[in-house]
């Protein structure tokens, strides 16, 4: 009859623990079902759950290699019932808890601990995907992440989703939940709203404002908030203030524009990763292209100003690019690409990206209001745009382009 040993072994990491501490589990005819390593300041942790024949000096062998290696070495029975409780834990659907903030107060674990006990869930890993903090005890590079791995039976995901929201926003800490699964890294289209997402300002207030017609157009706007009116009759009411604006306030505007922490850094690794990149935005094409010519967006889909002999016409181009088009979009530019909709990434900030959002694999509410932070499945508010790479799951040091 088979049993099951868990061995642990702790001590000061140095080379060839991990050999000899294999070559004791094969002399002993140990067959190996699970193991985990790391190194933390120079400790080594390692805990490896073996099978064997009843008759086999497993604990005999390791003491001595503990001796020889430097090592502090247990080997705990495992029970039938205890692996049984194991295996069955082990093919329960994994959950990807992600923790972000410019830094992360260590009462957040307590609370995220607790959070997790009472959907009976288990923390299965927990590992940092930022860098390390500056000797100084400034604020780390990028900002500070953390990610946790749980798992547990089935669990009410929303009801989680909305205490974590409540929680993070208490501590100042954005929480996100994942699902995980093969897609989880393998997404490859990123699609952007574009104000107020990409850049620091809404184009059309800026616009209004060149304009003189400032308040106005944020008059229509709140209706618009009130639910007065949709967001085509709000937009058209708004570009008829916009008529007879010079062309040439568009071109000081765009290069003007300014974009949005941590943009550039997304672009440059989206792009040396292979992701496609698009601008689904209900702002405009003339700003959207100069965006696309600076920062290398594969396409751009926004509204077509008509601007006659140098002046805006206060109308665009129909048909108008509202929440349904940019989801609809959305689909179509994965379905030319051949990619499952698991595998895109929508960003936004406005309700107007809560469709968009929706039908995405993965979708982020970018420095967004509370209710559609609310509805949204994730979102990102303490940390500039680059922190989706952290929400696709990669860590800092993976991004770290060699020095040449």
């Amino acid at each position: 009859m088979t049993r099951r040993v868990l061995i642990r072994a702790t001590g000061v990491a140095r080379p060839g623990q991990l050999a000899g501490l294999g070559k004791a589990l094969a002399t002993s005819g140990a067959r190996l079902l699970d193991i985990n390593q790391s190194v933390t300041f120079g400790i080594l942790s390692l805990e490896a759950l073996v099978g064997l024949a009843q008759e086999s000096d497993l604990e005999g062998a390791l003491a001595a290699t503990g001796d020889s290696l430097g090592l502090d070495i247990q080997a705990i029975q495992v029970s039938a019932e205890d692996y049984q409780r194991w295996s069955v834990q082990a093919s329960q659907p994994r959950l990807i808890l992600t923790l972000l903030a410019p830094h992360l107060p260590a009462g957040i674990l307590a609370e995220v601990g607790a959070l997790t006990a009472e959907h009976g869930l288990t923390v299965e890993l927990i590992h940092r995907l930022s860098g390390r903090e500056p000797l100084d005890g400034g604020m780390p590079e990028h900002g500070a992440c953390v990610e946790c791995w749980l798992r547990g039976e089935e669990v009410d995901l929303e009801a989680l989703r909305e205490k974590a929201l409540a929680l993070g926003a208490m501590h100042g800490v954005d929480i996100a939940l994942q699902e995980d699964s093969i897609w989880r890294r393998h997404r490859r289209l990123v699609c952007f709203d574009m104000d107020s997402t990409l850049i620091q300002t809404e184009v059309i207030d800026e616009l209004a404002r060149r304009h003189g017609v400032g308040d106005e157009v944020a008059e229509v706007t709140e209706r618009a908030m009130r639910g007065e009116l949709d967001f085509q009759q709000s937009f058209r009411e708004r570009m008829a203030k916009l008529r007879g604006l010079d062309e040439s306030v568009l071109v000081e505007i765009a290069e003007e524009l300014p974009l949005m922490d941590g943009l550039e850094r997304l672009m440059r690794h989206l792009k040396r990763l292979g992701y496609r990149t698009a601008i689904l935005s209900g702002g405009f094409t003339y700003f959207a292209r100069h965006l696309q010519e600076r920062l290398g967006f594969d396409e751009v889909h926004a509204n077509e100003l008509l601007i006659e002999d140098g002046k805006v016409t206060g109308e665009v181009r129909e048909p108008i690019l509202d929440a349904d088009r940019k989801a609809e979009l959305l689909h179509e530019i994965a379905h030319r690409e051949g990619l499952a909709m698991e595998q895109t990434i929508a960003v936004g900030d406005g309700a107007n990206d809560l469709k968009m959002l929706a039908a995405a694999g993965l979708g982020i509410a970018f420095r967004a209001k509370p209710l559609v932070r609310a509805q949204a499945r994730q979102s990102i508010s303490t940390l500039g745009l680059d922190a989706v790479l952290y929400l696709i799951g990669y860590r800092q040091g993976d991004l770290e382009e060699p020095v040449q």
